[in-house]
Parts: structure tokens; C-alpha cells; sequence
């Protein structure tokens, strides 16, 4: 694995110093490339904490461009941003942020015929979508390749999270059995969704994706993380 920089001493030291971290957790995060798939409300939180802690790769994919509506939650995007494609966007402020990183963006929506070659760049898949066709898609495909997919959703006050395909875990199919809805596209129902929620969920996301980068802890497979911000209850469901 390649030496840590003076440099990356400075920018990563809070987390340098956590036992479960160290040198050797820093250079597995910069040695891991992570594929997130929708970069709106959920996917916010997860890009910039990953870019934050010094993940080496991070693929993007979005097909859909910045609109004043996802301004309220979609903490990536300016004003100056709508219009933009979400995947150029995010990944221009990315870099920004830690320009040690490399930043891969996939400014399209997933399909069959390009989700393989795209996953089989990356690791880990991060389920940061916005309708049931891409994510049966991305369960799929991850099972097939045994790859972890950390999943996230969000509905007004209310979210989940899991990982599936992770050490002989569920995969999201186990949850919920269903077949892919190919006519369905993203934006066709959309739903209410209280602003701060989504980076609740996806900053879990994050901190699922970093430990199993790192190897530690207890991960959400096999269960699934309910939580409902209206009355701030969490519900932990064995699967």
C-alpha cells in the first residue's frame, strides 16, 4: 500500500487516531473504490463523507440534472448549480474537497446493458436511489458479483438502511421479494421527504460503507435500521 503523505497525517488525523483507524485503516480507505448510484438527497451525505475521509475511488452515477426542488435537501448543489448534471456537479465539488481522490462520474442511469462493466470497477455499491427498477437492478447485479451493497431509503419522516450480499448475508430480495419494475423511472411518484432525513440516513450509509472498508465492527447485515424522525424512534429488525 502506498505511504501516507505528510499531508495525509494533517487532513486525516481525527480519524488517523481512532484505534479501529490507524495507518493501516487509512490506506485500505484510500485503496477502496466505491460505486454510489444516485447522488440527490441520500447520496449527498454519503459522497461528501466518503470523499471527506480519504476513499481513493468513487464512482457516481446519475442521469438526472440539479432543479430548485432538490435544493432542500440535496446539500451537495448551489442555485448556481440547477441545470448542471448531478454526477458532473458532485463530482467537481468532490475534488474540491479532497483533491487526493479520484473521482468517477457516470452521467446516465443505470441500465442491464451497463450496470456489469461499471460495477466491476468497484467494490463496494452504495444504493443512494430513487426508485424500485435501479434497485433491484443494483441488488441484483451485486449478488451476482458478490459485492456488499449498502442500501438507504427515505419517505417523509421515515428511513431504512441495511448492507446486503456481506459475508454470506441477506441480499435485498430476502427483505423484499419483488420483481423489477422496468417501465418504472426515477421522478415518476415522487414523495415528501422532510429535508434533514436523508442526510440522517445517508450519513449511516457512510459509516456502514467505512467499516466494511476497514474490517470493524458490527455491521447492519442482516438487519434492518428503522428510523422515524417525526417521534424519534429507531427500530433495529432482524432479517
Amino acid at each position: 500500500m502506498t505511504e501516507l503523505s505528510d499531508n495525509d497525517y494533517r487532513r486525516y488525523f481525527r480519524q488517523l487516531i481512532i484505534p479501529e483507524v490507524g495507518e493501516e485503516g487509512q490506506k485500505r480507505l484510500s485503496q477502496a473504490r466505491i460505486l454510489i448510484v444516485g447522488a440527490g438527497g441520500l447520496g449527498s451525505p454519503v459522497l461528501l463523507y466518503l470523499a471527506a475521509a480519504g476513499v481513493g475511488t468513487l464512482g457516481i452515477v446519475d442521469s438526472d440534472t440539479v432543479d430548485i426542488s432538490n435544493l432542500q435537501r440535496q446539500i451537495l448543489y448551489r442555485t448556481e448549480d440547477i441545470g448542471l448534471r448531478k454526477a458532473v456537479a458532485a463530482g467537481e465539488k468532490l475534488a474540491a474537497l479532497n483533491p487526493g481522490i479520484t473521482i468517477r462520474t457516470y452521467p446516465f442511469r443505470l441500465t442491464q446493458e451497463n450496470v456489469d462493466p461499471i460495477l466491476a470497477d468497484f467494490d463496494i455499491a452504495v444504493d443512494c436511489s430513487d426508485n424500485f427498477a435501479t434497485r433491484y437492478l443494483l441488488s441484483d447485479v451485486t449478488l451476482k458479483a458478490g459485492k456488499p451493497m449498502v442500501f438507504g431509503a427515505v419517505y417523509q419522516f421515515c428511513g431504512q438502511v441495511s448492507v446486503f450480499n456481506y459475508k454470506n448475508g441477506p441480499s435485498y430480495r430476502a427483505l423484499f421479494p419483488g420483481e423489477n419494475i422496468d417501465e418504472e423511472k426515477p421522478g415518476d411518484n415522487p414523495v415528501g421527504v422532510i429535508g434533514a432525513l436523508p442526510g440522517m440516513i445517508g450519513s449511516i450509509q457512510a459509516c456502514e460503507t467505512l467499516k466494511i472498508i476497514l474490517g470493524k465492527g458490527e455491521t447492519l447485515s442482516g438487519k434492518l435500521l428503522q428510523v422515524d424522525a417525526l417521534n424519534f424512534r429507531m427500530e433495529l429488525i432482524s432479517i
